[in-house]
């Protein structure tokens, strides 16, 4: 059998090492470099530095929210389960997903629409302040973005990188549009349930790296 790194932080070491090249040239600052490097870790693709698009007050944004204890509110639960909530109950906040709530599940039939943007309109005003990370919905972005224009609601930080080929790209597209709330998000059909954890993960790590 050959050798290999079995130490979890030297493999995280080396894979930032190898992913420094990708990220060359894009004019990021430090704090940048750490959260796209996580995205492209996550995804195994180094195509994703130059798809990635973060507005020069969103990791001020997220990492004041983080601090101030706030709750982050998520499309599906494979962004939830993602989301090192030990780390984020260091400061007091918690993840919130409705995807699988009963009432949720039966007014998005009655509307005739999906659970992941019934679960944002229920969350309502409690997505001001918050962190939004959504991972698979467009459906859910678009409602968010709705909730924005429309109701006032103003979360700290969306964290918008759903993935596919039916409106994920548009959805992404609408959110980089708007000037209201900083962003992270990934241009085109690109993204997912584990690249959204993972951008959440980053600014956890940002305020504090230990493991233990």
């Amino acid at each position: 059998m050959p050798d290999f790194i079995q130490q979890p932080m030297a493999i995280e070491r080396r894979s930032m090492e190898l992913i420094a090249p990708a990220l060359a040239g894009l004019g990021l600052d430090a704090q940048q470099e750490k959260v796209y490097a996580r995205l492209i870790h996550a995804s195994g693709d180094t195509g994703y530095a130059p798809l990635i698009h973060c507005t020069p007050a969103a990791i001020t944004a997220g990492l004041a929210a983080l601090r101030s204890g706030c709750d982050i509110f998520t499309d599906v639960e494979m962004v939830r389960t993602g989301i090192n909530k030990r780390k984020l109950a260091q400061f007091g906040g918690q993840v919130h997903c409705l995807i699988a709530d009963a009432q949720v599940a039966a007014a998005a039939k009655a509307a005739g629409t999906t659970r992941s943007l019934m679960a944002m309109r229920t969350f309502g005003q409690r997505l001001t302040g918050s962190i939004v990370a959504l991972g698979n919905a467009p459906t859910a972005l678009y409602e968010v973005l709705r909730l924005v224009a429309e109701e006032g609601v103003h979360p700290a930080l969306i964290v918008g990188i759903p993935v596919g080929f039916v409106g994920a790209a548009d959805a992404k597209a609408a959110l980089a549009a708007q000037t209201t709330v900083p962003f992270i998000t990934v241009e085109g059909t690109k993204g997912g349930s584990p690249i959204a954890a993972a951008a959440v993960n980053a600014l956890l790590y940002l305020i504090d790296n230990n493991r233990d």
